[in-house]
């Protein structure tokens, strides 16, 4: 009976004795978590990006990675960056519409300031020392390896019988650009049309247009429209090009006359504030024209804006005889009236086209 009792002693020590020692490891656990915690500094943020299409590759594998490492190096905090991409007109929308993007990357000034319209936008994203952008791109014309139809400039895209992609510019920046560059350098007397002859440059987008076989929705869809094999040709930035492996890249021309395309990039701070995220926005928004950033653009065949970088890289980009302007054309505000609103110069080529298909 004795030994029972000595027996069941030494087991309530025993118990007594691991789950003392469990506390202990325990609060050593939760010290050691609270100073793992204090060591890596504030709690973990996440920023997110609404961005177009175009330099998904060159923000997701270069630009982000570069910016997270910075980030924690400079603050001893983890930031994660949620990516969206869309076409540009798109993603403005889905903005505008209630998506909290801290960030809005888009391919141009006037999506950009459809979110500021919104009142999501509160500051001058304007502002800064390259007016907001953060890239630079051309319009160039994407041809079959060899360039079997003979493409040597836009006059050549007027021709019956050739087979055109360009995104719709109802839904995608690119495709604003792309039509922008072909009208613009007929209006500037490089399509075979006389110079400043409004109708004739109409006209001859139209011609063009007619041409067209496929207007996705994005200028990625296009390219992968064209990579699937159809058409003859397509509209696009330079950087789709360049942004493929040597052994895959697409023939393209550099048209004699084409616009110079800007992209800029804004905090979106009315959504920014309520995420808790303004800072790591802003931060991240001014990294994107540091060396280092604008190299990475580089490298994914986008065109720097930094004055160093494009020094650098200059050797990586073909020149261009003629490279014009929106601000040549009267600037996005007059454009959105003139050219892309209903009943405008696009909306008239696009009847005119039609109506040469159908004579076809």
């Amino acid at each position: 009976m004795m030994r029972s009792h000595r027996a069941a002693l030494r087991l309530v020590l025993s118990l007594g004795l691991l789950i003392l020692t469990g506390c202990k490891s325990g609060d050593a656990a939760q010290a050691s978590s609270k100073e793992g915690a204090a060591a890596s500094g504030k709690a973990a943020i996440t920023l997110t990006l609404g961005g177009y299409t175009v330099p998904r590759e060159a923000y997701g594998k270069s630009i982000i990675p570069a910016f997270k490492e910075s980030w924690q190096k400079e603050r001893g905090q983890t930031i994660d960056v949620r990516e969206s991409y869309l076409a540009s007109g798109a993603q403005a929308r889905a903005i505008v519409g209630g998506f909290e993007a801290d960030v809005a990357a888009l391919s141009l000034e006037a999506d950009v300031d459809k979110v500021k319209e919104s009142g999501l936008i509160n500051t001058d994203w304007k502002a800064g020392e390259y007016a907001g952008m953060v890239t630079r791109s051309v319009v160039v014309i994407g041809v079959r390896k060899g360039n079997p139809k003979g493409v040597e400039d836009w006059a050549d895209l007027a021709k019956p019988g050739i087979s055109i992609l360009t995104p719709n510019v109802r839904t995608s920046g690119g495709a604003m650009w792309n039509v922008l560059a072909v009208y613009g350098a007929a209006l500037r007397g490089h399509a075979g049309v006389p110079a400043g002859d409004v109708q004739a440059a109409t006209e001859f987008l139209a011609k063009v247009l007619a041409n067209v076989k496929i207007m996705d929705s994005s200028g990625r869809e296009s390219v992968l429209t064209f990579e699937r094999g159809v058409g003859d040709v397509m509209i696009t930035y330079e950087n789709e090009i360049l942004v493929a492996p040597p052994e895959k890249r697409h023939d393209y021309v550099t048209p004699t006359s084409t616009v110079l395309i800007e992209n800029p990039a804004a905090v979106v701070d009315g959504y920014a504030k309520k995420n808790g995220t303004l800072e790591a926005a802003q931060a991240f928004v001014a990294f994107l024209t540091t060396p280092d950033a604008q190299r990475a653009f580089a490298k994914h065949g986008l065109r720097p804006v930094l004055p160093s970088v494009i020094e650098e890289t200059k050797d990586s980009f073909r020149p261009v005889t003629d490279l014009f302007t929106v601000k040549d054309l009267g600037g996005w505000a007059e454009l959105k009236k003139t050219f892309f609103a209903a009943g405008g110069i696009y909306d008239r080529a696009l009847a005119l086209s039609r109506d040469k298909g159908a004579k076809k």
